[in-house]
Order: structure tokens, then C-alpha cells, then sequence
């Protein structure tokens, strides 16, 4: 509205709406997913408080979106952050670093997706409401069992005041109305404190929230004075990139990422393919 004249967007149309998305791709320089995001938000106000169904939008200047690349760690600056990091933190790092999980995959595992006979992890529903199994490191084994012993504890804690249960997916709930209190689908990583659930209204305990999680790995990597860009997700990519660095078929990293095709795997390649093909530099 403000960029045509403030005018009223019942007297505008394809023309001035195309006229605006290009303005943001020519003139204010905005990212791909900024413009994508400004053309849902006016098809959605055309569409379903208007009334009025936007035709095909021609001659859009669009948004180029840059070809970007994953920061990948080495294994020395892995270790560093996640040597910065104690508790359930420390054991989730590990986990997105040996395992792979993404960071929302690793708040929602349950008790019952962790193997701990045939040292796999199952991911429920992960991107693409898909379901994949990873593997879990020899490693993580005996630090996990102990954590979950305190997360037994805590969970044994809230049943005796009256509390216990937990968020089941897929209304599993109205199939076994015990289920919410059943060990085996409580989260293998609880929130500190219960809240009321909005929905059962029931004071539960849910996942660790995901931003201080994140806060928490912003510090490390401050701590360990890496310098590069590094999140939660820097730990997936390294473990792709080393995976793929050992000698590992790209087809089985593609399977324990769950990524759809293996053209989204083949972006850590960039990483031990070296410019030049291995050609000596002169001040080498």
C-alpha cells in the first residue's frame, strides 16, 4: 500500500503486486525467501480476506538465492565446543554430532526409539514426516543409560505427586488412555519444569525446549573460539562431511540423514574435494 501511493489493495491487482516484488528484488536487494514470503503473504490476504484469486503474476523480476554452503567443523573444533558443554547439552551435541540428528529430532526421541541392544536410533517423523533409523556410537552407550536412570527418576518423581503423563502423537491417547503415562513414551530428554498442555490441560512434562539449547551451543562456540558461523545444525553437517571423508558410500550417509535425494548429500562433498585436484600450491 505505502509503496503505491497508499492505496487500497481492493483497487490493486496483478500489475502493482508484481510491480512490488520486483521492487524487492531490484531495489531493496531482499533475500529469495524474503520475496516468497511477501508473495504468500498477498495471495493469502487476496485470497481469504478479499475474496479475490490473484491471476499468474508475469514479468517478476525474481530473487536469485544464493548457492550456500554448510559450515562444516572439523573434528578437533567438534570436540572443542562440545568440551564446553556439561549435562544433557554435552549428550545432545554428541548425539547431532555421532548420530546425525537434526536438533528438533533429537528433543522429540522418546525412551522406546533408542536401541540400546542393536545400537540404532529411530527417528519418528522427521523432515518430510518421514521415519529413518541412524545408529547410535558405541560411545554415547554408557553416558546415555545413565542419563536415562535420572530421567526414570524424574519420571517416577511426578507419578508419585499426581502428574507423569505426556504428549502422544497420532491420538494414540484415545487408543490406550494409559499410554500417557507409560515409561516407554515419556521424552528421553525432559524439560526441566511441567507446564499445562493447551490442549489436555494437564500439567505435563514436555521436551527441552530448542532455544536454550541453542543459547547454550552459541556459548561453547564463543568458549571455544571457533571462528566460523557454528549452530546446533554445524554438528549434522560435520557429521555427514566426516562420514563421507572415511570412505563411506554417499547412498548409506543419504539414508542415515534421511535426506530425499542424493543430491541434497552431495553438497559435503565440497569440503574433501580439494580445488585444484590435489595440485600443489607454489608457496606450499
Amino acid at each position: 500500500m505505502v509503496f503505491h501511493g497508499k492505496r487500497h489493495p481492493n483497487e490493486m491487482g496483478e500489475v502493482e503486486v508484481g510491480a512490488f516484488l520486483t521492487h524487492l528484488a531490484a531495489d531493496r536487494h531482499v533475500a529469495a525467501s524474503t520475496q516468497n514470503q511477501a508473495l504468500s503473504a498477498l495471495l493469502f490476504l487476496y485470497q481469504q480476506y478479499l475474496q479475490r484469486k490473484l491471476g499468474f503474476l508475469d514479468n517478476v523480476e525474481r530473487a536469485k538465492r544464493p548457492a550456500k554452503l554448510p559450515v562444516v567443523l572439523t573434528k578437533a573444533e567438534a570436540q572443542a565446543i562440545i568440551g564446553h558443554l556439561s549435562g544433557s547439552d554435552r549428550l545432545m551435541a554428541n548425539l547431532l554430532y555421532g548420530s546425525g540428528l537434526r536438533l528438533m529430532e533429537c528433543g522429540r526421541l522418546r525412551v522406546k526409539d533408542v536401541d540400546f541392544g542393536y545400537g540404532q536410533i529411530t527417528i519418528r517423523e522427521g523432515k518430510g514426516g518421514k521415519d529413518r533409523v541412524t545408529m547410535l556410537p558405541e560411545a554415547l552407550k554408557e553416558p546415555m543409560e545413565r542419563h536415562l536412570q535420572k530421567v526414570r527418576a524424574l519420571h517416577e518423581e511426578d507419578l508419585a505427586e499426581g502428574f507423569g503423563t505426556v504428549y502422544l502423537p497420532n491420538a494414540l491417547e484415545r487408543k490406550d488412555q494409559n499410554a500417557h503415562r507409560e515409561w516407554i513414551w515419556q521424552y528421553f530428554f525432559p524439560a526441566a519444569q511441567r507446564t499445562v498442555d493447551p490442549l489436555s490441560e494437564r500439567e505435563q512434562r514436555y521436551h527441552v525446549h530448542e532455544k536454550s539449547w541453542q543459547t547454550a551451543v552459541q556459548k561453547a562456540v564463543r568458549l571455544a573460539k571457533i571462528g566460523k558461523p557454528a549452530s546446533c545444525h554445524s554438528f549434522r553437517h560435520s557429521f555427514a562431511t566426516h562420514l563421507l571423508e572415511a570412505g563411506y558410500d554417499i547412498r548409506t550417509v543419504q539414508e542415515l540423514l534421511g535426506h530425499k535425494d542424493v543430491s541434497i548429500t552431495m553438497i559435503y562433498t565440497h569440503v574433501f574435494n580439494k580445488p585444484g585436484l590435489g595440485v600443489r600450491s607454489p608457496i606450499d
